[in-house]
């Protein structure tokens, strides 16, 4: 048992797929998506966004493939992609038939939309053929005509009748390598539409807030939903969905997953929010740390308190710790216990040389 068992999450049971190199599922980390907003036909600024989804920690990114010019830029997009890419496909079959053949590591697809059986066969007999996972896409947007007559509007049951019609479509074809959403942006129906799927399949699930809006509200609707579901253990990559630049999708999904201590990768920062009793000026420091010490892909805890009222606490709790204190000069905790006193102005970059220091340690220590 854990000896903060309060803290603890135990996630639902599900089947391991595999987009590329990526195992979605069962105990594998929780992945965190995004997806490019360029025309994929423009391969060079595609690859572009890729690569900065990739650096701030994507593990997955998915494309959009309304054309055969943007199917066709696959093959050179999959070839200098560092990460796996799913192709976003919604009614024509060859596109998905397209974009399997030219190297998608998975196909987001609602079987349902594509049209006629054969033509459903021949993306999935594409997508065995060329090791292609699939993602079943539903969202209360696009519900099948005679679900949303059913029903009169979109809601939960109305979504998850619809993925259990569409798991039916590909298990009677012999596919179970997919992942399924069941997204709306409405946070309640999204949350009472995945905790009701989870109860009645399997297989693992994608999690989203579709359409969230832009940052501030789109990513505090997406820790709304989203938080509620993994607390309770559901969920097995997420996409943060955000009128904002890519980066920020995953920035935010990062976070998410390290404030429940689902996945820590990076610097987790625990600041307080600053008053006239700071020592220092807290609000610019934890921006430049937080631009400083971005690289850092290493799991590393940092509190950054203002004064000793909390200071010594949090920092007790902090593989490195900053307490305010009088004249200029601040305290410093390494694991704990205080260290040394030292001047404001050295506090940047006494933080940036320790952290850095602190993450070779820990990664010399793996090897």
């Amino acid at each position: 048992m854990s000896i903060r068992p309060f803290r603890d999450i135990k996630r639902r049971v599900t089947k391991v797929i595999n987009v590329g190199k990526v195992k979605i599922g069962g105990d594998n980390p929780i992945s965190v998506q995004s997806m490019t907003n360029t025309l994929t036909k423009d391969v060079k600024n595609t690859l572009k966004q890729i690569n900065n989804i990739s650096e701030v920690g994507g593990d997955i990114v998915r494309v959009s493939c309304p054309d055969e010019e943007s199917t066709s830029a696959l093959k050179e997009i999959t070839k200098h992609s560092t990460i796996p890419i799913v192709a976003d496909i919604h009614f024509h079959y060859k596109r998905a038939v397209e974009a399997a053949e030219n190297g998608a590591d998975c196909l987001r697809i609602n079987p349902g939309n594509i049209g006629e059986k054969d033509k459903i066969e021949q993306v999935i007999s594409a997508a065995k053929n060329n090791n292609c996972s699939i993602r079943i896409g539903v969202n209360s947007g696009s519900l099948e005509k005679d679900i949303l007559e059913k029903y009169k509007e979109p809601c939960p049951e109305a979504l998850v009748e619809s993925a259990i019609r569409n798991i039916k479509i590909l298990e009677d074809l012999n596919f179970f390598n997919f992942k399924i959403s069941v997204k709306s942006s409405d946070v309640f129906l999204s949350v009472k539409a995945y905790r009701e799927l989870s109860k009645v399949t399997d297989y693992p699930l994608h999690l989203g807030i579709t359409e969230a809006g832009s940052f501030v509200p789109g990513s505090i609707k997406s820790s709304i939903g989203l938080g509620n579901l993994l607390m309770d253990g559901i969920g097995d990559t997420i996409r943060i969905s955000l009128s904002d630049d890519p980066v920020e999708e995953i920035k935010v999904g990062n976070e998410i997953l390290k404030s429940l201590n689902l996945r820590n990768r990076g610097v987790k920062i625990i600041s307080c929010p600053s008053c006239a009793r700071q020592g220092f000026q807290v609000i610019d420091t934890v921006k430049i740390l937080e631009e400083k010490l971005s690289h850092i892909k290493t799991p590393i805890t940092l509190s950054i308190i203002g004064c000793v009222v909390n200071g010594p606490g949090e920092a007790a709790q902090t593989d490195i710790g900053i307490t305010g204190g009088g004249k200029d000069s601040s305290m410093l905790y390494l694991k704990g216990l205080q260290t040394e006193k030292i001047n404001n102005k050295e506090i940047v970059s006494k933080i940036v040389n320790l952290v850095e220091k602190k993450a070779i340690e820990i990664e010399n220590n793996k090897q």
